[in-house]
């Protein structure tokens, strides 16, 4: 028994329906089908989720919204249509998207949720009714229907682990089961959504609760690769991977999987296939607990992210004041701050931190009360600032990988600005500027891949 799970370049048209329904089609197993909202068609297209963040804020903002509604009904309807899906099917699905700024909810951040949920929901209905004139046994099953209920947190929620034995009611369904990513219901009924991307969580979550054999993803590449093919043409493809190798690169920027996405498959041992909707024979790439040792590359992959700054403290004699680091540590909590990384010397430490934490208020704020608490030498915030990883459960059995790595860096005059070595020997961690990130990663495929 298998889930699968499509992303939104998969359904952004008929045209791609129709590959989805084939894959469907093809293995028996695939019983239960998660969508995204439909994505873009081509360059310059705007996501369907995109469309409904906009119509959000019209809507908060009073405005008129006839334009924007027409162009969300004209995406749906284009699908629709594609597969002659009577008018009678589809007008239920009209009405919902022009009363969403008629129906309750408790702020305006909860109606963003919903708001933006409806791309999920809303296409998972369309699919199934799709699928139901196509031919198949199959039906549309709400995340509240499923049971699925996340934490209060209306563009952050978390699944709550009690939900998984709701779920599993729904173990070995006999009918095909489409069901929206993205979002589930808080227990007061009301939508709440996953981070952005987060309909790679639910694959992974119902996967985990119905103890599917595999979580097939389905994406608009053929595999995952060592490296971003933007950066690097025709980079090595991975045939294979662990589950700890891909929490490291998505966390550094690999954008095939949203970072918290395979912690459900994890939990539940699932092995996890990227594949390609456009080439589904392709085998793509597994992702699962363990893999077999291999004596080609000593790394798996190459990932970099812009999306981090720092916050450099000095002062002397810092390693022999006790509780230094707490009084930073509690001012952090105190402002709901969390830290990514914290290198540090006999006189001085670095904080890095996820920059979309913090607004320019917030640091003065963090800037005065630190310098009040341990009184630094100097202190100050950088945001020029890319964290690179390389990743691999190879690196552990090899000799001079941090060596080789330097090396190609220097020999690139790239500056290094942090260098941290995860505990468990399958990564290294650079801190470079952000002008240098590009050519830092290309620096260190060549290095290990050719």
């Amino acid at each position: 028994m298998k889930v699968i799970k499509f992303g939104g370049s998969s359904l952004a048209s008929s045209t791609q329906l129709q590959k989805v329904l084939s894959i469907v089609k093809a293995d028996d197993q695939r019983r239960y089908v998660i969508v995204s909202a439909p994505g873009k068609r081509f360059d310059g297209d705007t996501k369907v989720t995109d469309l409904l963040i906009q119509y959000a804020r019209q809507t908060i903002h009073r405005q008129d919204t006839t334009a924007i509604v027409d162009t969300i009904i004209d995406r749906y309807a284009e699908i629709g249509h594609g597969f002659n899906v009577p008018d009678d099917q589809l007008e239920p699905i009209f009405d919902i998207i022009r009363n969403l700024p008629k129906q309750p909810y408790a702020d305006n951040t909860y109606l963003m949720a919903a708001f933006k949920a409806h791309g999920e929901r809303l296409n998972a209905q369309l699919v199934a009714a799709v699928f139901q004139k196509s031919g198949l046994n199959a039906r549309y099953l709400d995340p509240k229907d499923a049971g699925m209920v996340v934490t209060d947190v209306p563009d952050d929620a978390q699944f709550i682990d009690s939900s998984y034995q709701a779920l599993a009611k729904w173990a070995n369904s006999d009918q095909i089961l489409v069901i929206p990513g993205f979002f589930a219901y808080n227990r007061n009924g009301q939508i709440c959504t996953f981070s952005r991307g987060g309909s790679d969580i639910t694959g992974a979550i119902i996967a985990r609760g119905v103890n599917a054999e595999r979580y097939e993803n389905f994406t608009d590449v053929d595999a995952i690769y060592a490296v971003n093919p933007s950066l690097v043409a025709q980079p090595a493809a991975i045939a294979e991977m662990t589950f700890r190798e891909m929490r490291e690169l998505s966390y550094a920027g690999f954008s095939v999987f949203h970072d918290e996405a395979l912690i459900p498959a994890i939990q539940g041992n699932i092995t996890v296939n990227v594949k390609n909707t456009n080439h589904p024979e392709a085998p793509g790439t597994l992702i699962q607990s363990t893999k077999a040792t291999s004596t080609k590359y000593p790394v798996t992959g190459i990932a970099s992210s812009s999306s981090f700054c720092s916050l450099y403290l000095r002062k002397y004699l810092l390693n022999k004041e006790v509780g230094f680091g707490r009084k930073i540590l509690t001012i952090l909590e105190d402002h709901h701050v969390s830290y990514e990384h914290m290198p540090s010397g006999i006189d001085d430490l670095t904080i890095i931190f996820d920059e979309h934490q913090l607004t320019p208020e917030l640091e003065k704020e963090l800037t005065a009360e630190i310098s009040a608490a341990v009184h630094p030498d100097e202190l100050y915030f950088t945001h020029d600032y890319s964290i690179l990883m390389i990743v691999g459960e190879n690196m552990r059995n090899r000799v001079g990988i941090m060596s080789r790595a330097a090396t190609a860096l220097a020999d690139n005059n790239i500056k290094l600005i942090m260098v941290n070595q995860g505990a468990s020997e399958i990564s290294i961690m650079f801190g470079v500027h952000d002008r240098d990130a590009d050519q830092a990663v290309i620096a260190l495929y060549n290095e290990f891949f050719k």
